[in-house]
């Protein structure tokens, strides 16, 4: 994939983003962190060149200054909200992230539960935190809230909210997902600290949509396409082109909410200048550090159209009503984007076409697409990206990576456990067979070897794909979708 934007710049300039404005405050800055700290591959795809764990980056470079708050919502444990790319709930990832965290040096200093109304899930993960010797807090629901700001800034309001010990000068507030409470978290730390006469500050952290980028940009209509569950919509930011007379890009949420927020921040802080829109609370530099448009608008293209055949497939299999697909399918039309843009697309659906069995094609990094096909033995991931690894690796095509006395066994095993004679070896076993047979097969090495070619090559599906195939090329960073087609 062709760098088109430059990570170092662009962590180097949030850093010292983030510092100006630490230093605007006597007191500390809670900096609302938005979007997947780690692994952000959203940014990364549209972003050629953003490193997926810049976010954390920068928080190592901030390490002897900041310190964390984890923020989880009630509702989302107890409903078991489950994060899509690694199929987890929110509270186990609230730990997950936790760990990783700590590993790298950085001080999670408490987990926040908000939005408590009793509900026994959340009472049984309080309860595991505590007993895990975690800095536990439970905020409930704030009373007022959104339409009446002074029950909000009053004692039964954020002041009904245990006040969080923080020690470090900039406090991050992060969480597993949109919606667990982070921004509520903030304010209520900063109705404390007036209460106390610190004159502590408040900002938010997100990449998308990027303010200086125009509303149909290509990454920003990626961003919309990325939450088209939420509705979000890019528009011109009209609180900041009433300040300043200058058209930059936020998001509808946060520019109908600014007013109350403003609100809220001028009862709080007795400052009604601090921010004159929500752009202004905003600190996002990755505007600065494209270093070419031209081929970040053809990744952000090829992320929309990848985003409109996911929603497809969530269509198809009834966990949507075919409503994020429409809203995607507009984003397309209206910006004239072409599906051909991801050749992929009709490679997979050619080959399908020409064998009558599921296929996979694969778009390698000098644009070469390689394809596979179902077999008896191989999934059609399994074949493409074995097929990829032989040509990365300049094995002929004639030459098979792995016999089939290597695969009939471990095939046998698993229809015999499962007892359904259809199993096929997936991506999975197909790479740890082959991991086994490099340890003495040279041809195998040299495929083997080439594994780490195939993070983020764009690939399509000629049918929906499911289990520990779509995992394990999640796992490849490789970037597939699908048609909306079962595989029966």
């Amino acid at each position: 994939m062709k760098k088109c934007f430059d990570s170092k710049m662009y962590e180097e300039l949030q850093t010292k983003r983030i510092l100006d404005r630490v230093n605007q405050f006597s007191g500390k800055l809670y900096l609302e962190f938005g979007g997947k700290l780690f692994d952000d591959f959203h940014a990364s795809r549209i972003l050629p060149g953003f490193l997926p764990d810049a976010k954390v980056r920068i928080l190592q470079k901030l390490s002897n200054k900041v310190e964390i708050i984890m923020v989880v919502s009630s509702a989302d444990i107890e409903r078991k909200k489950v994060r899509a790319d690694y199929n987890i709930t929110y509270d186990n990832e609230v730990l997950r992230q936790v760990r990783r965290l700590r590993k790298m040096g950085l001080d999670v200093s408490s987990i926040v539960v908000t939005m408590y109304e009793g509900q026994k899930s959340a009472d049984k993960f309080i309860k595991k935190l505590k007993s895990m010797g975690e800095n536990v807090y439970v905020h409930k629901k704030t009373l007022g809230y959104p339409d009446n700001t002074f029950l909000i800034v009053s004692e039964k309001g954020y002041g009904a909210n245990p006040y969080i010990k923080t020690t470090k000068p900039l406090v991050v507030v992060t969480a597993p997902g949109p919606g667990s409470g982070k921004m509520g978290t903030c304010l209520s730390q900063l109705y404390h600290e007036s209460k106390q006469g610190i004159k502590s500050g408040y900002a938010k952290f997100e990449t998308f949509p990027i303010w200086n980028l125009s509303i149909d940009h290509p990454v920003n209509l990626a961003y919309e396409a990325a939450t088209a569950d939420l509705k979000d919509r890019n528009m011109i930011d009209i609180h900041h082109l009433k300040a300043y007379k200058k058209e930059v890009t936020n998001y509808n949420r946060d520019i109908e909410s600014f007013p109350i927020l403003r609100d809220i921040l001028t009862k709080i802080t007795k400052n009604a200048d601090l921010y004159k829109s929500p752009t202004d609370m905003g600190v996002n530099m990755a505007g600065y550090a494209i270093t070419n448009d031209a081929g970040v608008c053809e990744a952000s293209k090829k992320e929309i159209i990848r985003r409109y055949y996911k929603a497809l497939c969530e269509a198809k299999q009834g966990n949507d009503s075919g409503e994020m697909a429409e809203v995607i399918l507009n984003i397309i039309k209206n910006n004239k984007i072409d599906l051909k843009t991801r050749k992929v697309i009709e490679a997979a659906k050619n080959k399908f076409n020409q064998k009558g069995t599921p296929s996979v094609a694969i778009e390698l990094e000098n644009s070469k697409i390689i394809c596979g096909r179902e077999t008896n033995f191989l999934s059609a991931c399994s074949s493409a990206v074995l097929n990829c690894l032989k040509e990365l690796a300049g094995i002929p095509d004639e030459i098979d990576l792995l016999d089939e006395k290597v695969l009939k066994p471990i095939m046998s095993l698993k229809r015999d456990l499962s007892g359904d004679d259809s199993q096929k070896l997936n991506l999975y076993d197909v790479l740890v067979a082959l991991a086994i047979c490099s340890t003495t097969d040279e041809i195998a090495k040299k495929a083997y070897e080439q594994i780490d070619k195939l993070y983020y090559c764009d690939a399509h599906s000629s049918h929906m794909v499911f289990g520990a195939d779509i995992n394990t090329m999640k796992n490849l960073k490789i970037d597939i979708s699908a048609e909306p087609e079962w595989n029966i």
